[in-house]
């Protein structure tokens, strides 16, 4: 299992694929770099891949802090710079995605272009940070186990949730959810919790942006991923029919083809001349 040491934090990372260009992946809260195993398997024939998970998810070792959003923006930077990575396409899903806007701000040098999927740059809403701020005390004292009910119709839409032909993907992701580090992962919901909007410098952004949002994204309403398309001039709006709040697992051909034309609408670098 490929691990990389950024700053104070040990990094699981995977790396496929080979082309002119790279994407870096960046999961959401509970998840990993797994969730954009659709993704990588479609585009690893023409871009270099690579996904890696937060600091305290996934394989990703449990650091004693650092889970805060600027924090993990410089995880990202690290890792982009370790791997030789930019300027990269950056995708982000929900965390993800807070975590590219910042680097979209602050460290554009960095990228190519950003996808941003089910995201926000807003934070969260008083009412929705009680009810996580309960969800994650639960999950910290008593196990992942005792919330994980009240986690799936967050993190999948109804659509997914409802097919009986998708019982054993359900079964997958919800196992995947439980064995989250109980650590690890509560430090990382209370870093979302706890995360500064960014409505106030998305303005600045002047790259080719993506913003991807699932109709039935109950975690992040679709009038968040409109905010922030209304916000940054450079952004196209793409909207996923019957997908939530985890759209990359629950309708990946969408997605798919959305990121591809995203992709191939921009120019390409100039090749190095000897």
């Amino acid at each position: 299992m490929p691990m990389i040491d950024i700053g104070d934090a040990r990094l699981h990372y995977t790396d496929e694929g080979e082309g002119p260009e790279t994407i870096v992946f960046s999961h959401g809260l509970l998840m990993s770099g797994g969730m954009f195993s659709a993704q990588v398997e479609a585009l690893k024939g023409r871009y270099r891949c690579i996904t890696y998970d937060h600091r305290g998810q996934g394989g990703s070792a449990v650091a004693d802090d650092g889970y805060d959003m600027e924090t993990l923006a410089d995880d990202a930077a690290g890792l982009i710079e370790a791997l030789g990575a930019g300027p990269c396409h950056f995708v982000g899903l929900s965390m993800g995605g807070f975590v590219g806007l910042r680097l979209a701000a602050r460290r554009p040098q960095l990228l190519r272009s950003l996808i941003l999927v089910n995201s926000s740059a807003d934070p969260d809403a008083a009412d929705t940070r009680k009810k996580y701020k309960m969800l994650n005390f639960v999950a910290r004292w008593f196990g992942l186990g005792t919330v994980v009910g009240q986690v799936m119709p967050i993190m999948f839409g109804q659509t997914f949730l409802r097919d009986p032909e998708r019982v054993d993907e359900r079964k997958k992701w919800r196992t995947h959810i439980v064995s989250n580090d109980r650590i690890g992962i509560t430090r990382a919901v209370s870093g979302v919790i706890d995360r500064a909007g960014m409505m106030d410098e998305i303005a600045t952004i002047n790259l080719p942006v993506l913003v991807i949002v699932g109709d039935e994204d109950m975690a992040l309403a679709p009038a968040q991923s409109e905010r922030m398309h209304g916000a940054i001039a450079t952004s196209v709006l793409v909207r996923i029919p019957r997908a939530g709040h985890s759209s990359t697992i629950e309708q990946p051909e969408a997605v798919n083809r959305a990121i591809s034309t995203h992709l191939s609408g921009i120019a390409k670098p100039a090749a190095a001349t000897g």
